[in-house]
């Protein structure tokens, strides 16, 4: 019998895989120019509004005040590819962390449920939905990591180039740092991505159940004689935005403080303002004081406008490519 289950189980997972990583390439690459413009505001310690830079006067002049300025600016001085600067790593990142969060995440459902079907998933309490999201965020992050360093340096630097490739700045980083250079920053990410996974999953979920019964009851009150709670792709989009928004705003604080981590004592060009010395934050509970003392409490939110234009639409891009592209794969396979 076992030995019978084995081969579905496998391809199973091959789906969930191959499913995941395309659908996380699609995003990834249609939202690159926001998530450059949100990483150049969460890396510049100087205020990014014109407000801010009014009322605070630690740092020197900023470089970016705004999402359209910021925009107008990369356009003039990198033009076109400049919001694809750090895309390669990123999705070298992107896709195997989909790829191995989708899969983790069918496991753990099978496993909580008993049963690989996906329908029967949609029975779970949002209890089990948000832990098993956290889990596969975990996964997911610990396997794909060093691309995500890589890419938030490469994305954060501008023109001129410190770095001119993905081979420089990972040489620079091991001589500078040591391997465990790689990993700078894992702690704060690993806390970021438990409720952020969490929360993008289990509210998916969530919205996803209401929209069925939404669905059901729409379908009744009509009278067509069936209770059709099938949900459409655009209905799987709007659930896909919702959760993308709801689990970025509250995550928002500890992606800044990420982001400080992975740049923290590398090179960075004077005119995308100071550079954070090594050593400048000691843990993650000090950085969050650091960066509310000498920057303002609306520092740990600079980037969350772009942040949450780019991650609802890539939330629910990767959800509906991977719901169709895993049907999809499925069917061919002859795998549910």
């Amino acid at each position: 019998m076992g030995s019978e289950e084995e081969p579905s189980q496998v391809q199973r997972a091959l789906v969930d895989s191959l499913a995941g990583a395309i659908s996380g390439g699609i995003s990834r690459t249609v939202t690159s120019p926001l998530d450059v413009i949100k990483i150049r505001f969460q890396v510049q310690l100087e205020p990014t509004t014109t407000w801010g830079v009014l009322q605070r006067d630690v740092y020197g002049p900023s470089k970016y005040t705004g999402l359209l300025q910021a925009t107008k600016d990369i356009l003039r001085e990198e033009g076109l590819p400049g919001f694809w600067r750090g895309n390669v790593p990123a999705l070298l990142m992107y896709m195997p962390y989909t790829a191995i969060q989708f899969t983790v995440l069918h496991k753990l459902k099978t496993f909580a449920s008993g049963s690989s079907r996906t329908e029967d998933h949609l029975h779970l309490s949002p209890y089990l939905s948000y832990v098993s999201g956290a889990l596969a965020g975990c996964a997911a992050t610990i396997g794909s990591y060093p691309f995500d360093l890589l890419r938030t340096i490469l994305a954060s630097q501008g023109e001129p180039k410190v770095y001119p490739n993905m081979r420089s700045a990972f040489v620079d980083i091991i001589k500078t740092r040591g391997v465990q250079g790689l990993y700078s920053g894992l702690s704060p990410t690993l806390v970021e991505i438990i409720p952020y996974a969490g929360l993008q999953f289990g509210s998916y979920d969530t919205f996803k159940r209401s929209m069925m019964t939404w669905n059901r009851y729409r379908y009744s009150q009509l009278n067509l004689g069936s209770e059709d709670d099938s949900v459409s792709s655009f209905q799987l989009f709007l659930c896909g935005f919702a959760a993308g928004t709801f689990s970025k705003a509250a995550c928002h604080p500890l992606d800044v403080v990420k982001k400080r981590f992975q740049i923290e004592g590398l090179k960075r060009h004077p005119r995308y303002g100071a550079r954070i010395e090594s050593s400048t934050y000691k843990g993650m509970y000090h950085a969050l004081k650091e960066i509310v003392a000498k920057e303002g409490f609306g520092a740990l939110y600079k980037g969350l406008f772009p942040s949450l234009v780019k991650s609802a639409p890539a939330g629910a891009v990767t959800f509906v490519a991977y719901e169709y592209i895993s049907d999809w794969i499925g069917s061919k396979a002859g795998v549910e």
